[in-house]
């Protein structure tokens, strides 16, 4: 049609035409560049991460974008246990006759535990609005909705491990040095003044804590006192292993907790014969999450805020606290995990959370950009989320799935309370619908899968030992990406060297001649 238009013009017009195309074009280019930019900020604190990003640098970003993904799990969590076992509890609920005072936002207890924030308060009936109408087993229901949510969780995870897994480490991406990140890494569709600037300080910050060291050799050499600096990679290096160490010993530590929690719960509330012991177990999640919230609140207040003031007034020598990236990525994790075990006793529990992460968020968020100063250790933010993500999936989620099926499958459920009063087990709803199906012809299907992959340990060990040879099979090619890795940086080295010595030898050759004339 273009081409049409300039045919159908004279000479002069189709040469002021052609002048026009490059203003029109920039103007199109502006308007997509204005409405994506305006089509990020729609998503979740999009500006904010990037204000934190040009100022704190990349490793301090790191955990408020694993926060904003814990939060997503809550969400989505939440939502489907409020659509799929609330909903429909509301229909079959007896009213409440307790009244409330207040103090079980603290407890747990009291007036909510004949809510549906608790398992006990579920019905174990088929509820059916109308006689003969559709019907809506709630036993299935419960058990299904957990279950497909952590099997979602676990994929989620997996795959997201190993996207970052072979992005960081089996083909990363490796620049040189500074000269790339100033050079090579600026995105020129970004017009907006304010992402300019946000870009900016974004680069500048990884400069600099990047390359603590070369700073403070370039700073040695100016003033005259030459002195030996540890390289970036040794210092790098060492930094990552001694955050690695810091981040195992304590996560061994919060999982240690946990786990003597749980034998709690499972060996002496589920075997004591209480009244409704999942609802026990719910309350005792709820102040666990509830005391864990308060004590990060408070962590930030005397641990950053009265640090700066101390460090800014009383002693300057210790001056402006750094930003503890390990310490708060574990706190998350221990939160998460305990929400994760909680889903079971307390559905709603996820949504508690999801309000607690996002006060943690914007606490965090004041208290970084006002008390605190980026972290001095120099550690790679993205294989360092790798990390982060592996000890959310092992102890973390590994774990919970752990308790979730010895819950499941061998303890007995309450007599009184609880969707699954009256039966051996939970999962014996499960056995008593295949039951039922085999009666349909149109669900042998669901029964063949039942009996031949779920129930079958023949079926989880081949799948375990797929998983250990993939495993072996990547660790093999991270180390013969490394090897090959030293040996291509060995032979620059060696054709540097020889290069250096042929103009070395050329340029003696060259000088020779004169010296003899003269």
């Amino acid at each position: 049609k273009l081409v049409e238009n300039l045919a159908s013009m004279s000479t002069r017009e189709r040469i002021k035409a052609i002048q026009k195309m490059p203003e029109t074009m920039k103007k199109k280019r502006e308007i997509r560049n204005s409405l994506s930019e305006h089509f990020h900020q729609l998503w979740l604190w999009h500006k904010t991460l990037k204000i934190i990003g040009g100022e704190f640098g990349t490793s301090v970003l790191s955990y408020f974008i694993f926060l904003k993904w814990l939060l997503s799990f809550n969400i989505f969590s939440f939502l489907i246990n409020f659509s799929f076992i609330t909903v429909p509890q509301f229909i079959a609920a007896e009213p409440n006759n307790l009244s409330f005072t207040g103090l079980e936002l603290l407890t747990g207890a009291g007036y909510f535990q004949q809510t549906v924030l608790y398992y006990g308060f579920y019905t174990n009936a088929t509820i059916s609005k109308t006689e003969n109408g559709a019907s809506y087993n709630m036993q299935l229901a419960y058990i299904f909705t957990v279950g497909i949510y952590f099997v979602i969780c676990l994929l989620i995870l997996l795959f997201s491990m190993a996207k970052s897994f072979c992005r960081n480490f089996i083909n990363p991406q490796t620049y040189s040095g500074n000269a790339s990140k100033l050079l090579c890494t600026w995105d020129f569709n970004v017009t907006n003044e304010k992402a300019v600037k946000l870009k900016q300080k974004n680069l500048s910050t990884q400069v600099k804590v990047q390359n603590p060291g070369d700073a403070k050799r370039c700073s040695n050499m100016t003033n005259g006192h030459p002195t030996i600096v540890p390289s970036r990679e040794l210092t790098q290096q060492l930094s990552v292993q001694l955050l690695v160490l810091f981040l195992c010993r304590n996560i061994i530590l919060k999982i240690s907790i946990i786990g003597i929690l749980c034998y709690y719960w499972l060996d002496i509330v589920a075997e004591s014969k209480s009244q409704c012991w999942e609802t026990l177990i719910g309350q005792d999640i709820y102040r666990l999450i509830l005391v864990d919230f308060i004590f990060c609140l408070l962590g930030s207040f005397f641990g950053e805020f009265l640090r700066r003031i101390i460090g800014t007034t009383v002693c300057v020598s210790l001056g402006v606290p750094e930003f503890d990236i390990a310490r708060n990525v574990l706190d998350l994790i221990y939160a998460q995990t305990l929400t994760w075990i909680g889903i079971l006793f307390s559905p709603l529990l996820p949504g508690i959370q999801m309000i607690s992460f996002f006060i943690v968020f914007y606490t965090k968020k004041v208290s970084l950009m006002k008390n605190c100063q980026p972290p001095r250790q120099v550690w790679r933010a993205a294989q360092m989320t790798t990390f982060f993500m592996f000890l959310l999936f092992f102890p973390s989620l590994i774990g919970v799935l752990s308790v979730i099926a010895v819950t499941v499958w061998r303890l007995k459920p309450s007599e009184e309370c609880g969707p699954f009063r009256g039966l051996s087990s939970m999962f014996a709803a499960v056995s008593e619908w295949i039951k039922i199906l085999e009666n349909y012809t149109g669900s042998k299907w669901v029964v063949w899968i039942y009996n031949n992959l779920i129930t079958s340990e023949l079926f989880f060990f081949i799948l375990s030992i797929i998983f250990l040879i993939i495993t072996y099979l990547y660790w093999q090619i991270i180390e013969g990406r490394k090897t090959m890795v030293k040996l291509l940086r060995n032979q620059i080295v060696n054709v540097s060297s020889s290069f250096s010595f042929i103009l070395c030898s050329d340029g003696q050759k060259r000088v020779q001649p004169h010296l003899n004339l003269a």
